[in-house]
């Protein structure tokens, strides 16, 4: 079945929003009264986050020379991950995502080159909590390219209220991840979030905008039904630009002809009052 754009947008919006792909489908049966499979929608996800990855993918955002690493503990098939996230304090623009098994220094630096490279720099000054796989973490991607200050958790020199809502603004995330049976799909998940909380989510401490439209980025796209809407050259889309109604076509079994007084259906085989195939009417002498 073909789903309209409207439908697979709005989809999409729900689950970043916070809602499992469950709770997706039983919306769109309330809005719709239209329930898609709950594979159909992974199939959408697994999609329009490919789409709009690759959209995004060669895009530097201007951001600022202090950034946030935080992590946060999840269970993926009953066994813990940890879920780290470095966010620049200037724009509040996500950085980097990076879930592990582990909490250890290896995981700490993928963490901080996977944001340098994002930014294309490196940064002043990095806080975190008093983890200390970032002590090496961040000497082994940065060297002593950038100060890192440590607190228990956040007293160190930054506004407070900044960590609260970017903690507050992943529990949708990890409400919805800890509903998923494997690591690898976790991740590409993480990244349609990336994307959602950067380019989609508008913040009420940046004045309604977007991190990447404070980090100067400007996408032709502004939410994921434009994601749906935008033309690709990849394979043939089955989403329709309307509802389309869905045609039954009945046809009719012919009738037999009425008899009329002293008339029999027949053939050279047989005859009987009551209609038989090839049975034709005749009239008795």
């Amino acid at each position: 079945m073909r789903s309209p754009v409207n439908h697979v947008g709005d989809a999409l919006q729900s689950y970043f929003s916070g809602m499992s792909l469950n709770e997706v489908k039983q919306n769109m049966e309330q809005q719709y009264n239209y329930s898609p499979s709950v594979s159909t929608i992974y199939r959408w996800l697994d999609r329009f986050i490919k789409q709009a990855r690759d959209k995004v993918r060669d895009i530097t955002p201007n951001v600022g020379d202090t950034w946030i690493a935080d992590e946060t503990v999840i269970k993926i098939n009953r066994k813990k991950h940890w879920l780290f996230d470095c966010i620049d304090t200037k724009t509040r623009f996500l950085l980097a995502s990076h879930l592990s098994p582990n909490r250890g220094t290896r995981e700490a630096r993928a963490l901080m080159e996977k944001a340098a490279e994002r930014a294309n720099k490196a940064p002043k000054v990095v806080m975190t909590d008093k983890l200390a796989a970032y002590l090496d973490g961040i000497e082994l991607a940065f060297g002593a390219d950038s100060e890192h200050r440590q607190g228990s958790p956040f007293d160190v020199q930054i506004n407070t209220n900044l960590i609260e809502r970017f903690q507050g603004t992943l529990k949708d995330r990890t409400k919805v991840l800890r509903g998923l049976k494997r690591a690898d799909t976790a991740r590409k998940f993480i990244e349609g979030f990336l994307i959602h909380y950067n380019y989609f989510r508008p913040h009420i401490s940046l004045k309604g905008k977007t991190p990447a439209r404070k980090a100067g980025i400007i996408l032709s796209v502004n939410d994921w039904l434009d994601v749906v809407r935008e033309p690709t050259d990849t394979a043939k889309v089955d989403i329709a630009t309307e509802p389309r109604p869905i045609l039954r076509l009945h046809h009719p079994k012919p009738k037999p002809p009425r008899l009329g007084k002293g008339e029999y259906y027949a053939n050279d085989e047989k005859a009987s009052r009551h209609y038989f195939k090839g049975a034709k009417k005749r009239k008795l002498c």
